[in-house]
């Protein structure tokens, strides 16, 4: 049941990542936007998307979901703290839609990483 439950998170977390490459790799108006407030445009935004399509693939493999999970909470971390500093919670008028996906996926992510822990080479 737990490996169950911990597949579907593993799922939900790889296409909350995934789902959002389409507007960073194709220069979305509202991704070019938010990357402009934060000083990271053209370069973070596709160096980010990189990243997240690295994070939702290694969350797929079981011998990698550690380092999925790490990638992940890195990731996002930098994305919640922008939205805390620079971005505010509601970006572009969405209600706080992204801020709030960021939350839901960091909290995922670490129950994923907390349940995968042993799982880390170097800690073993």
């Amino acid at each position: 049941m737990k490996t169950k439950i911990l597949l579907g998170l593993r799922i939900i977390i790889a296409l909350i990542l995934i789902q959002t490459l389409r507007f960073k790799f194709t220069a979305h108006p509202d991704s070019v936007y938010i990357f402009e407030q934060v000083g990271l445009e053209p370069f973070g935004r596709i160096g980010i998307g990189i990243l997240e399509l690295i994070a939702g693939i290694l969350l797929l493999i079981p011998k990698t979901v550690w380092a999925g999970a790490s990638i992940t909470l890195g990731v996002i971390g930098g994305a919640i703290f922008m939205h805390l500093t620079k971005l505010g919670i509601d970006v572009n008028g969405d209600g706080g839609v992204l801020f709030f996906t960021a939350l839901v996926t960091f909290i995922l992510s670490s129950i994923v990483l907390y349940f995968y822990r042993k799982e880390i080479p170097f800690l073993k």
